[in-house]
Parts: structure tokens; sequence; C-alpha cells
């Protein structure tokens, strides 16, 4: 059961058999990540010893951990950059740049006034529309950044990794009303 134990020392990437890049195989990590469920699923280990399955129970929620982060660009890019040596103080607030904030405000308002509107369906899709739109444009960028991340200008990519997280919870924030005004219909 060596390749349990292994295993556990491996980054993300090498995990999944891939090479460290923002741009992944989403299909390749999807069959990777089925096979090493497979290889550590608890029923394999059912006769081994205690510790045999105390490692199988770890490398499984090491895979777990893993695929999530790989599988969200936000968080793909966070750990990237942090391979790269950088460390996030999560209790600082980033910098940000003004033409981004003031495009969040905007949206963080319409957001808040979308219920109000004589057809808030139409405006909630709106701010989804220009909230995929602007993901899509920070995601090309940061695939443009952390493509080679050893050559990567890792303030610019942390920059875009938290405008990413930014534009991320205002579309949590936005599906939650979608939801809401799914219910009152």
């Amino acid at each position: 059961m060596s390749s349990v134990k292994s295993g556990l020392t491996q980054n993300h990437f090498e995990l999944f058999s891939l090479n460290v890049s923002f741009d992944i195989d989403s299909k390749q990590l999807s069959e990777n990540f089925r096979a090493l469920q497979q290889a550590v699923h608890p029923d394999r280990f059912a006769n081994a010893s205690d510790q045999e399955r105390r490692m199988s129970v770890q490398r499984a929620a090491q895979i777990n951990e893993a695929h999530q982060v790989l599988k969200s660009p936000q968080r793909r890019a966070r750990y990237i950059i942090e391979l790269q040596g950088v460390v996030f103080d999560d209790q600082a607030n980033p910098v940000m740049a003004p033409m981004f904030l003031m495009q969040q405000m905007e949206l963080r308002e319409g957001l808040s006034d979308v219920k109000s509107k004589p057809d808030p369906e139409a405006a909630l899709d709106k701010i989804l529309s220009d909230l995929k739109v602007s993901r899509s444009e920070v995601i090309s960028k940061l695939s443009a950044q952390l493509g080679e991340p050893e050559n990567a200008d890792l303030d610019q990519a942390s920059q875009l990794m938290h405008e990413l997280q930014f534009l991320d919870k205002l579309q949590s924030e936005s599906e939650i009303i979608e939801e809401e005004l799914m219910d009152n219909l």
C-alpha cells in the first residue's frame, strides 16, 4: 500500500498527473479523479491494517480537496500562485483597481435593486450576463498570466485572482436572488 502513503506529499497537479498550468483539461481531470477515487476507495482496504485504512481515508480526502481546487478557476489560480511562493493574507483586503471596484459597485447596486424592478427576471438576467462576460475576461487574462507560472507576473495574477473571487461571490449572490425570484412565481 505504499502508493497510498507516498502521494500525501504531492501537489495537486502531480496528484492528477497534470502540468502546473492554469489551463487544464477538465475531462482529463475528471477521469484522473475517478481513477484515484477508485484506487483509495474504503472497500479496497477493508482487510487492510488500521494504518493502511487511515492512510486510505487521508488520501481520499486529499484527492477530493485537490479536485475541488483544480476544477475551480479562482481556487486553481490561487493555488498556482501559492506554488510560486506567494502567501495570501486572507484577513487583509486586497487593493483593487478603481475601474474594477466601480464595476463591482454598479453590479452590486443593480443586484440590490433587482427585486424592485418592473421585470426583476430581465434585470437579473442582464446582471448575470454582465457577470459572465466579466468572468470570461478575467479567466482569459489569468490563462495568459498563469499558462507558464514560472514566467508569470505574480502581482498581476494575484490581482486577477482577487477579481475573479469578487465576481464569483457576486455570481453566488445573484444565483440566490434568482432562486428567490423563482420561488415567488
